[in-house]
């Protein structure tokens, strides 16, 4: 058995009359320049050895092949660039064989596309997830991959950057077999065969035939999730082309869209929010410090949030212990996690196996002392200071010592429920969003005295929930309240001064947020929010500008969709601009004094996100927030604010 390097990472050895190559590029055997360098290599090695038939291309660890090299993204390309090495292995005059050892991911599996068999273990996963990025697959995936398993189906798997499972892609047509084990010796076994037949080469397949109806029909569905983002319609269109032109031009219609995109701001926005998340989370001053286990977490108070992060809690594997006031309050506190398992269950999500161990792995009570094997304590009781600091004082009396205790809040000042504590040492903010189980984000509030473990705690069982992780101080709201506090009364001060709601929304939704501010207060309710301006009257400062309109709405009640009018009407459940709501706001304006502007589109635009940049700005003077970067991850993760446009401090910048 030879053994043969091409490349620091890539390496060869000759198994009966086969070159079998290796990449080992950890973590994720990106695709380098020392990765393309290699694969070159070892193909001029297989041409010019007539005693090799056939090459089986896989990966060490359990990725194939993870995509690009992030520490190339924004620098000059270095040869060979990737559609050169692709076109090199479909055009080889030997057979190619990928033996997908685990996922294969944008360039990943294009560079499978281009071998001339396919196989993987169980395991594997395949997508072209590029469109996460603002791009394309840039080496003949929009090409290729519709030539394998048809127009519809590739231009939905593009367009949307999602990921098929190992079963799925054999049944489409991208893996030829799926084998249980010794996939190097199987894979070697079909390059042999393969050499005594004619080469079945993607590109030279024919062009799948396209159906006009279902391929608009579907066509129609990714560009209205896509909000006016471009990458999706590029790949709507070059998949399109696929079916209607020479592969050479199709190549070269999709490269100069993925070098258009690569550049444009959608890509450098989404590059931004990449890099973003990977920072997130990081805090310099915890290095080497290590978390404390949890293993068992309890959660005070199981309404809607306190059931939804039990209910991601017994998803990761940990045990719940619920508390709240009564058994009767406790039970249905228990009745509504399970239902919420039980959805998952019925639509397939979940397997009945797997939902029974998660219930088994839950209790709930009536009784503090019930939480004493708790290792972290989530409070989710109502948002009212003297309630949780009550809480609080009773969880010092029953838990150990080492047991963490974290709170929920919203708005109140974390640092005044931990005075009240025996050890606050140990408590720190979690503030999910609602619901629990299903919002990404979560808020970790260093408070003044939280130890360094209980912080990296907090860290490592967001991370164990599959949240994204953002560290802020404490401050009225944390990062993400606060900047939405300042963007709604941005938002009010426009309606006073001329713009009307559906103006504001509209400019917002074209802009790319999912709905609209004034149609989302409706869908929340705004009765909550306005007892909660009624409890701070007393202590607003009455030289500071107060819009008045969205208390005179409650005061007609108006509360929202559920009461059918709110800012907007609701005749059969179908949101309208009300002129009754117009009205109100003439009315209000009048008595003020304020001569009505108006307002385009970009400048209701301008002010709306210069209102947040300039929070975010303060955020980071105060040192609440430790970079922009994360205040961009909360407003886009928590608040709507399009991934494609990088968040309000990228949008803004120097604001």
């Amino acid at each position: 058995m030879t053994r043969l390097s091409f490349s620091d990472t890539v390496k060869g050895e000759e198994r009966d009359g086969i070159l079998v190559v290796t990449i080992a590029n950890p973590p994720v055997n990106a695709t380098s320049a020392s990765v393309r360098a290699g694969l070159m290599a070892a193909l001029a090695h297989s041409s010019d050895r007539p005693h090799l038939a056939g090459l089986v291309l896989t990966s060490t660890g359990t990725t194939f092949i993870g995509g690009a090299d992030i520490r190339e993204f924004g620098l000059p390309p270095v040869e060979p660039i990737l559609p050169v090495v692709v076109e090199a292995i479909e055009a080889h005059d030997k057979p190619v064989v990928a033996a997908l050892n685990g996922a294969a991911l944008g360039g990943g599996l294009e560079v499978a596309l281009a071998c001339h068999a396919r196989l993987a273990l169980p395991s594997a996963v395949v997508a072209l997830p590029e469109v996460k990025l603002g791009l394309l697959p840039g080496a003949g995936g929009t090409q290729r991959l519709p030539r394998l398993i048809g127009a519809v189906e590739a231009m939905e798997m593009i367009a949307s950057g999602r990921t098929v499972k190992a079963g799925d892609a054999q049944s489409h047509g991208i893996l030829d077999d799926i084998v249980e084990q010794d996939l190097a010796t199987q894979a070697i076994a079909l390059a042999r065969t393969l050499a005594e037949q004619e080469l079945r080469r993607t590109g030279d397949l024919a062009p799948p035939a396209l159906d006009t109806s279902a391929f608009d029909e579907a066509a129609a569905k990714i560009l209205a999730k896509a909000r006016g983002q471009k990458a999706p319609a590029e790949a709507v269109r070059l998949v399109r082309l696929a079916c209607e032109i020479p592969l050479p031009d199709g190549l070269a219609a999709e490269r100069q869209a993925f070098l258009s995109l690569r550049d444009g701001s959608e890509s450098k926005a989404l590059r931004h929010v990449f890099f973003a998340e990977r920072e997130a989370g990081k805090v310099a001053a915890l290095a080497g410090i290590a978390p404390r286990p949890i293993e068992t977490i309890g959660i005070a108070g199981l309404g809607l949030m306190g059931s939804g992060i039990a209910v991601a809690a017994l998803g990761v594997g940990l045990t719940v212990i619920g508390l709240d006031q009564t058994p009767e309050a406790a039970a249905k506190g228990r009745e509504r996690i399970v239902g919420v398992i039980e959805k998952s269950v019925a639509s397939g999500r979940l397997s009945r196996a797997a939902a029974d161990a998660q219930v088994s792995r839950l209790s709930v009570t009536a009784t503090d002392a019930d939480l004493t094997a708790a290792d972290l304590v989530i409070e989710a009781v109502f948002d009212d200071l003297a309630v949780k600091i009550d809480l609080f004082r009773r969880l010092d009396a029953v838990l150990r010592p080492d047991a963490i205790l974290a709170t929920n809040t919203s708005y109140l000042d974390p640092d005044a429920i931990a005075a009240a504590t025996a050890i606050p040492e140990r408590v720190l903010g979690l503030h999910f969003f609602s619901p629990a189980h299903i919002m990404r984000l979560l808020e970790v509030v260093r408070c003044a005295r939280t130890a360094p473990d209980v912080l990296a705690t907090g860290l490592a069982l967001a991370k164990r929930l599959k949240k994204l992780a953002v560290v802020t101080g404490v401050t009225e709201g944390f990062i993400g309240n606060r900047i939405f506090s300042a963007y709604r009364r941005e938002a009010e001060f426009l309606i006073e001064d001329g713009a009307l709601p559906h103006e504001i929304d509209a400019a917002l939704e074209a802009f790319g947020f999912p709905m609209g501010l004034f149609a989302v207060y409706d869908m929340a309710g705004l009765e909550i929010a306005w007892a909660r301006r009624k409890r701070q009257a007393a202590t607003r400062d009455p030289a500071e500008r107060y819009v008045p309109i969205a208390d005179r709405l409650c005061e007609l009640g108006r509360f929202g969709q559920k009461a059918g009018r709110g800012w907007y009407a609701y005749p059969d459940g179908k949101r309208q601009v009300d002129p009754e709501v117009t009205t109100l706001i003439e009315s209000c304006r009048t008595e003020k004094g304020i001569t009505p502007q108006s307002f385009s589109s970009d400048e209701i635009l301008a002010r709306l996100l210069s209102a947040m940049a300039l929070e975010g700005r303060a955020l980071l003077t105060e040192g609440i927030a430790a970079r922009e970067s994360d205040i961009d991850l909360v407003m886009i993760n928590g608040y709507g604010f399009p991934a494609h446009k990088g968040g309000p401090m990228f949008w803004s910048p120097g604001a």
